[in-house]
């Protein structure tokens, strides 16, 4: 064969449908797999029978999963549109009556006389269901541009480089549990030159936490301009994070002052994961102490106190995503590691790499289960550079 008829000849039936099953099932695996049975669909089942799980606590036996099937049914119906309620019916009875009477077929003369009963029912169900798929995909699709936007503007919000602090080196990252996260930090240089860290997370996941972190956002940098003592930042948040009016809404905070020329550090700590000290020596210590999250109640009053990081030592900041990341047994990822983790390190970007290493192989590939904020400050030792 020439090349020119190589080059013409047509790929067969059998090439075709393996090259169309290799794009359809790109970046599927089993892992992908297992997955979708033991996540996904539990959590779709988590969803739709968050409101009537009491309903079948008391039911045993057959009756138990008749009833759930029913409640499961009328939960998703209810999360539909009317007009799409309508499809989803139409479905669901073309499908029962086609299994109810499968002799069913039309009169002489019809010119759907060959698909009989059952074939016209299901061919009515699958279009039904198929038209239900793509207009649920449409909306999909318009949120998912919108979700893009508000993650940018989110990502907008978050640090784009570490402080230029001389004597101080910095490493820092966060990741979002799902598209819209509800951690936030931030590092703010003031005029007197001292530096102001932010760590905070905001309750729940998605839109709502990334509505409430650009509220704190927009608040801190208020705060800063009037009055950047920690005890003056956290009550302006406080107020401003109550005064939304949703009792669900709260944000845990730590927020500190830290002065350069002395590693003096002022701090205030609401509802937040203490952070980890460790000392040039290797000792580990938790300085902060503990209050209900900012918005969680009208009157909150954090805990506030002070430190001294020392040439040697390092800050250690997170979000309770780190240490409650869970192995697929369940087991949380916890202190133990994370000191351990901390204290082989020798310079920030170690102790950041070391940590973060360490939980994804503990976690051994599960996806997030919250958001996850690690920062780590250190103070360099004298004659030692940032690196």
């Amino acid at each position: 064969m020439s090349r020119k008829q190589q080059k013409a000849r047509k790929p067969s039936i059998f090439e075709r449908v393996e090259s169309f099953l290799v794009d359809y099932t790109r970046g599927l695996s089993g892992e992908e797999l297992r997955r979708l049975i033991d996540r996904d669909a539990k959590g779709a089942y988590s969803v739709l029978m968050r409101d009537r799980e009491a309903q079948v606590e008391n039911v045993t036996g057959l009756k138990r999963y008749l009833l759930a099937a029913k409640l499961l049914f009328l939960s998703l119906a209810e999360k539909l549109s009317p007009r799409r309620r309508l499809l989803f019916g139409v479905a669901i009875i073309a499908t029962a009556a086609g299994v109810i009477d499968p002799q069913l077929t039309w009169g002489e003369g019809d010119h759907l006389e060959h698909l009989g009963g059952s074939g016209f029912f299901f061919l009515v169900a699958i279009v039904a269901l198929l038209l239900l798929l793509a207009f649920e995909m449409v909306d999909r699709v318009l949120v998912r541009d919108e979700i893009q936007i508000a993650r940018q503007l989110q990502r907008d919000l978050l640090p784009k480089a570490s402080p230029d602090l001389p004597g101080y080196a910095f490493a820092h990252s966060s990741r979002t549990a799902n598209d819209i996260g509800g951690d936030y930090y931030q590092f703010h240089r003031l005029r007197d030159g001292r530096l102001a860290i932010v760590v905070a997370d905001a309750s729940g996941h998605g839109m709502a936490a990334g509505l409430l972190m650009a509220i704190a956002d927009a608040t801190l940098h208020i705060a800063l301009e009037l009055d950047p003592s920690p005890v003056a930042v956290s009550t302006l948040l406080h107020r401003a994070i109550w005064r939304t009016g949703d009792r669900r809404s709260f944000l845990t905070l730590f927020y500190a002052l830290l002065d350069p020329a002395s590693g003096e550090i002022e701090y205030v700590c609401a509802g937040h994961p203490f952070p980890l000290l460790r000392r040039a020596s290797g000792a580990i210590e938790e300085p902060a102490l503990g209050s209900f999250p900012l918005g969680m109640r009208e009157a909150v009053k954090p805990a506030n106190g002070r430190l001294r990081l020392e040439p040697g030592d390092f800050l250690l900041l997170f979000s309770d995503g780190l240490f409650e990341g869970v192995d697929r047994g369940g087991q949380a990822f916890g202190f133990e590691r994370l000191r351990a983790a901390l204290g082989r390190a020798a310079t920030a970007r170690a102790a950041h790499e070391q940590i973060l290493a360490a939980f994804e192989a503990h976690v051994g590939g599960e996806p997030l289960a919250d958001d996850l904020t690690l920062i780590v400050v250190e103070r360099l030792a004298a004659g030692a550079e940032s690196q």
